[in-house]
């Protein structure tokens, strides 16, 4: 079993993000914390687009930790815990380069908040979707901006109160969230890599000001998502959360 880890690996001037657990690539907050720096880090270096995806062959990302939610015990913890996946979001969001999803499997929770939260995002026949956080009393609040931007409010809404149903790859492409769906990861990998290297090809600056373009409206992330952490904090403590979670244990 593979240790967690985050990489970044530039080739072709298009840098690689690579996150994995061996837990279905669920996200702890170390590993949160190591993927929002190396997308802030990234920005001085030599790559022009940037493509972020998980190892392994099949989950692309469970969302948070299921054992560190379990453990939080007071409101400041569960904020902490909730800005993980808002601070990654936001480092994507302010990130001068264009990001590429590369989603191979399925996207839970945060998951799918980090596929919504990417420029343009290709996946496999493979990737369905989920967002299951009202089913053990919290919700995807801090996603939500992210997902709800790509796919509109009434979808968000349905894949929310319907919280126990994977959505397929090809209801995500038709409602926004993938541009392509392939058959294959060899297929998707080899679609990933022609679009960002003829992406990396493209003029610097233009590519810097369509980022701008893509995310304009979203200047009042930081603190709304921020605020968003702070309810599912609150959540969790819940004693209707913590019932929910003690048939986890």
């Amino acid at each position: 079993m593979k240790d967690p880890y985050v990489s970044f690996d530039i080739k072709n001037k298009v840098g690689y993000i690579e996150f994995f657990h061996p837990n279905h690539n669920a996200m702890p907050s170390d590993v949160l914390q190591k993927l929002e720096q190396i997308i802030v880090d990234a920005e001085n270096t030599e790559a022009k687009v940037l493509v972020l995806k998980s190892g392994g062959e099949r989950t692309f990302c469970a969302g948070a930790s299921f054992n560190e939610l379990i453990a939080i015990d007071n409101e400041a913890t569960g904020k902490a815990f909730f800005s993980g996946f808002a601070n990654v979001i936001n480092a994507m969001r302010k990130s001068g380069k264009l990001i590429i999803g590369r989603v191979q499997g399925k996207a839970v929770g945060g998951g799918v908040g980090l596929a919504a939260a990417t420029d343009y995002c290709l996946a496999t026949k493979y990737a369905s979707i989920k967002l299951s956080e009202l089913s053990i009393g919290i919700g995807p609040f801090v996603i939500e901006p992210a997902v709800t931007r790509k796919i509109g409010v009434s979808n968000m809404s349905q894949l929310t109160l319907n919280a126990e149903t994977f959505y397929t790859a090809e209801w995500a492409k038709n409602k926004g969230l993938f541009a392509e769906v392939f058959e294959t990861a060899e297929a998707l990998d080899e679609s990933v890599t022609t679009l960002a290297e003829k992406l990396a090809s493209y003029n610097p600056e233009a590519l810097q000001e369509m980022k701008k373009v893509i995310w304009k409206n979203t200047e009042d992330w930081d603190v709304l998502l921020s605020e968003r952490a702070e309810i599912s904090g609150k959540l969790v403590l819940s004693d209707f959360t913590k019932e929910t979670l003690k048939r986890f244990k």
